[in-house]
């Protein structure tokens, strides 16, 4: 916190107006391009003492904005990977064996799980794929979220220390290996929908990112892969992740082919475009990108066939689209 702000007493503002999540939050959107409302809402949620599920696709910041809040505010991030391996057990934790031979069973050889080592430190405990882990670890999180507490055998009852969040995240179109959450779950969690950014938002962050310094091949990354996500015959397409990755390998193409990359952000019409430059952008696309789209089920067409009328859209048959914005 900053001298003289406002305290946040357990995540729970006192003082004037939230001076202190107010400072909290400008210091984390220095983090971030765009996500000015979901920043407003998660950082809400969490100071109001509810615990959170962020729902999107992967690549829209779920991560990131959570990071960026609880380095900012100084809370420890348990992470951990919902599956179906994650067990009740491995979850609260469980006594070391060659311990329990040596000294049978105490407190002191108690090896904690991530829902402890959150409660303990007071952190927030961070589930990624959250609908992917198994129904009987599910029901040992609305145990700890109601409660507060949790009673670990031959350990005794651990209480939350007062900044404990349980913040869950799961992609909505991903149902294969997944569990239908129950109305008890969805009661206990307050639900934060996280789509994907705005075309200018997603150059902001490739640029960051990567720093390719020549704004066409940053504005071409992001046109073509968003595209893939506009299709009827692609069930799900790529996040901005894929972007970036787009934006770097072509870059190194370029340095590596002697290709030069165009240094104005818009040529139109952009058949003027270098051939180098578009089969370089169409190497990269290849790669980058091919193990990112899913195709629907009753499509015929391979990954990379789809990626090849996309990249000749752009760049052959409707130049407008092309240009950034």
């Amino acid at each position: 916190m900053f001298d003289g702000d406002p305290v946040v007493t357990g995540l729970r503002v006192t003082g004037d107006d939230g001076a202190a999540v107010r400072a909290v939050r400008a210091r984390v959107a220095r983090h971030l391009v765009g996500r000015e409302n979901e920043l407003d809402l998660l950082l809400a949620a969490v100071a109001a003492g509810r615990d959170l599920l962020l729902e999107g696709p992967p690549g829209t910041s779920k991560s990131t904005l959570l990071r960026a809040v609880t380095a900012e505010w100084g809370i420890p991030l348990v992470f951990v990977e919902g599956n179906a391996d994650l067990t009740p057990t491995r979850l609260v934790g469980h006594h070391d064996p060659a311990r329990v031979l040596r000294e049978d069973y105490t407190p002191e050889n108690f090896v904690p799980g991530p829902l402890i080592e959150a409660m303990r430190s007071g952190g927030f405990l961070y589930v990624e794929e959250f609908n992917r882990a198994p129904e009987d670890t599910l029901n040992t999180l609305l145990t700890a979220m109601a409660e507060r507490r949790i009673a670990v055998p031959r350990v005794g009852t651990v209480v939350a220390e007062p900044s404990f969040r349980v913040i869950a995240s799961m992609n909505p179109f991903d149902n294969v290996g997944t569990t239908r959450l129950s109305t008890s779950v969805h009661d206990r969690l307050c639900r934060l929908a996280i789509g994907y950014q705005d075309a200018e938002a997603e150059r902001g962050i490739v640029a960051r990112r990567t720093g390719v310094r020549s704004p066409r091949l940053v504005a071409d990354a992001v046109a073509l892969t968003r595209a893939t996500r506009q299709r009827d015959d692609v069930r799900q397409g790529s996040s901005v992740r894929g972007a970036i990755d787009v934006a770097l390998i072509a870059a190194q193409l370029a340095a590596m082919r002697g290709t030069t990359l165009p240094d104005e952000p818009s040529p139109d019409p952009p058949r003027g475009l270098p051939a180098d430059y578009t089969a370089t952008v169409l190497d990269a696309l290849m790669l980058a990108l091919s193990g990112r789209i899913f195709l629907d089920e009753t499509v015929e067409a391979t990954p990379e066939a789809v990626l090849r009328e996309l990249w000749e859209d752009h760049f052959l048959l409707r130049p407008a689209a092309a240009a950034p914005g």
